[in-house]
């Protein structure tokens, strides 16, 4: 067969009709129609003789084919795929509507997401930590030396609080706590003669936490001392006594007591002050349970139930027993029940001397000069009265006053040289010393100075 050359007629791009149904794609063309000659390639083979082609015949108008009978009626006007046209027909896939997320509804999720992540982890990692069986163990320090300086508070504190007892007392009427300290092996202990006042009953609690029972050895109002005796307790630690001259303004002080039955408090501070006049007591009315202190002024911290405790340097020296505290004004509503930094102790020097007194004797002595006082004198110094008590002389006959030289009127200004405001004054001075002890009194007369040298004298205490 001679190859020849045909040339087809171009395709047509049909549109798709209205309402019929195509199984093809959209986009898909339609099929191009064949040409049936007996010169084609694509000639078909007939039924009859072997090598003869079989004519064909196109398709009238009269006589459609059987593929156009069997198809439904094409429309009357058949519509073309035109390029050119201002509106081609042709099909456009315009996707999936979708609508974005906005940024904040997707920080919004991730926030949630985090938080609720993190909830449920957390809750996981404490219920596999409860139920694991590892043991745990925190972070700490490792066991350092317990020893502390001699000279610290802490150090002080070891030294001083074996020998410190916390004293319960019990009255007819009332009851109360106070402080003492051990002064000697045999059980003697040191305290406030307003702590043991009218007891009945006294216990003694060690820091050990031991309680024994204590009976009153011997009390002294004037000086406000008191010594009480434990017996049967071994391993006694007595406390180491100052010297109350040594204690200089600035000097560090540690205060051990019960503060409101709190007991082995120990609180510190330093010495605020010394030779303090300080008068306390006199709630009989008659000046017999008054108590006179040249006192060591300190800041320590000191509270109702440290009285008859010790006030120790930084040795661990006794320098003091404190005994009062100075509070706000009765009268001012915003009046301190408690410590306002202004406590006061009775210096060691003299309690020494009148604890060596009372467990000798059960009583103390007090130095006098032999005069009595005009107590009612708002001038500067203390003034001698003009008479004594139940009409006697103010100046003591044969007394260490009347021996100097001092007159009924005489003003007394200074002892050794201090100067003395007053009547209270004058006697907290004199007792600061020992009786026997040598004085020197700087008295006005007349209107003028001069000074007399006095030996100190003995009276038995209250």
């Amino acid at each position: 067969m001679a190859d020849r050359q045909q040339t087809d007629p171009a395709p047509q791009w049909w549109s798709r009709p209205e309402g019929t149904a195509d199984s093809r794609r959209d986009g898909v063309p339609a099929p191009r129609p064949e040409t049936r000659d007996g010169g084609g390639e694509h000639g078909a083979e007939g039924d009859g003789a072997a090598g003869q082609a079989a004519p064909t015949q196109e398709p009238s108008a009269q006589e459609p084919s059987a593929h156009e009978a069997s198809a439904p009626e094409a429309p009357a006007h058949q519509v073309r795929y035109d390029p050119w046209g201002a509106q081609p027909l042709q099909a456009v896939d315009r996707g999936r509507d979708r609508r974005g997320f906005r940024l904040w509804q997707v920080a919004a999720l991730a926030a949630a997401t985090a938080l609720l992540a993190g909830g449920i982890g957390g809750w996981v990692g404490v219920l596999a930590e409860r139920q694991s069986s590892t043991r745990l163990e925190l972070p700490q320090a490792a066991v350092a030396d317990k020893g502390r300086a001699p000279d610290s508070v802490a150090g002080i504190a070891a030294t001083a609080l074996p020998g410190v007892v916390t004293l319960h007392v019990r009255g007819a009427k009332s009851s109360g706590t106070g402080t003492g300290f051990v002064l000697d092996p045999q059980g003697h202990i040191l305290t406030n003669n307003h702590v043991v006042a009218d007891a009945k009953e006294i216990a003694v609690t060690f820091s050990t936490g031991e309680s024994v029972t204590a009976e009153l050895v011997g009390r002294d109002s004037g000086y406000d001392l008191a010594v009480v005796k434990v017996s049967g307790v071994r391993g006694l630690r007595p406390l180491s006594l100052g010297n109350s001259e040594n204690v200089k303004v600035g000097d560090p002080v540690v205060a051990i007591g019960a503060p409101f039955d709190l007991s082995n408090t120990v609180t510190a501070g330093i010495i605020s002050a010394t030779g303090r006049p300080v008068t306390a007591g006199g709630d009989k009315g008659d000046g017999s349970d008054i108590s006179y202190v040249d006192a060591l002024q300190t800041d320590a911290p000191i509270n109702p139930g440290n009285s008859g405790g010790p006030l120790l340097d930084a040795r661990a020296h006794v320098v003091g027993i404190n005994s009062a505290i100075r509070g706000a004004d009765k009268d001012d509503p915003d009046r301190q029940g408690g410590s306002i930094g202004l406590g006061f102790a009775i210096p060691i020097n003299q309690g020494k001397r009148v604890a060596e007194e009372l467990i000798a004797t059960g009583r103390a002595t007090h130095p006098v000069i032999g005069v009595t006082l005009d107590m009612d004198y708002t001038g500067d110094g203390a003034r001698v009265g003009d008479k004594g008590e139940d009409g006697k002389p103010s100046v003591t006959a044969g007394g260490p006053g009347a021996r100097a030289g001092i007159r009924p009127g005489d003003v007394i200004t200074k002892v050794d040289g201090q100067r003395v405001r007053g009547g209270d004054e004058l006697i907290i001075k004199i007792r600061a010393h020992r009786p026997g002890d040598p004085l020197t009194l700087t008295v006005l007369r007349d209107g003028r100075e001069r000074t007399l040298d006095v030996v100190l004298g003995s009276a038995n205490g209250s």
